[in-house]
């Protein structure tokens, strides 16, 4: 057999445990509609409890999350989300936001609550480097553009900045993903907690924001639809290409 190529010829004690798989794996492929059962109060606050927990590179957490639980916001959000079935038929609709004004708030949470007292002096450095964001905070001015002449002079002074950001969109980008893992850890919750959730890329952000009250230090990465999924929830055959096509070995 080529290495490029899988069995899909399952031993007979493989095959239950794999049938399983397949089963799980079908049913979270396109949840569209939901049934009315609501999602008890207690539930969901377990559920966002533990998807605070997702994993990140720094100890730092930029991501919030807004449940839109009055009727007025429900029915601008349902709007903003283009009116998907997800949207309308969920028994919560919740918008997960990364952050990126919040970096020192961040870092002196984190040097509080370090184990060891004094912090070292490398962790200190780590999360408080001269060379900070709301040091390029402000408008495109002459001073602005003395300030990046500035750290380019240090950068080169004192070779790489012993910090994990550098620019803007470092800091967009770090917290974008972080919180697509927060929202995984919410999916992932609901479902261990029997719901089911849809995420919804497709929505309307500026409304969003307006409608969260968030400014454009904030950023509506998800938009999750959660409710009991409906027995047609999935719409139709879900497609998919050749694995050849798509899996490589190099």
């Amino acid at each position: 057999m080529s290495k490029n190529k899988v069995d899909n010829t399952a031993t007979p004690e493989h095959t239950p445990q794999l049938q399983a798989f397949r089963e799980v794996v079908e049913s979270r492929r396109s949840v569209r509609r939901f049934t009315d059962t609501a999602i008890p109060d207690d539930v969901l606050a377990e559920c966002l409890r533990l998807a605070m927990l997702a994993p990140n590179s720094s100890n730092l957490q930029p991501w919030e999350f807004y449940v839109i639980d009055s009727a007025n916001s429900r029915k601008r959000a349902i709007k903003n989300c283009m009116n998907q079935n997800a949207a309308k038929t969920s028994a919560r609709l919740i918008a997960v936001v990364a952050r990126t004004d919040n970096w020192h708030d961040n870092a002196k949470q984190v040097l509080r609550e370090y184990p060891t007292n004094p912090v070292p002096k490398k962790v200190k450095d780590y999360y408080t480097k001269v060379v900070t964001l709301d040091f390029l905070r402000g408008p495109v001015n002459v001073v602005s553009a003395a300030k990046w002449g500035a750290i380019q002079v240090i950068r080169r002074a004192k070779g790489p900045i012993k910090s994990p950001y550098y620019t803007f969109d470092d800091v967009k980008n770090w917290a974008t993903n972080n919180t697509a893992l927060a929202a995984e850890n919410l999916m992932l919750a609901l479902r261990a907690h029997g719901f089911d959730s849809c995420p919804m890329g497709g929505f309307d952000e500026p409304a969003m924001k307006k409608l969260l009250g968030l400014g454009d230090d904030h950023h509506v990465v998800m938009m999750i639809g959660a409710g009991e999924r409906a027995d047609n929830g999935i719409y139709s055959e879900q497609f998919r290409f050749d694995q050849d096509q798509f899996v490589h070995y190099v």
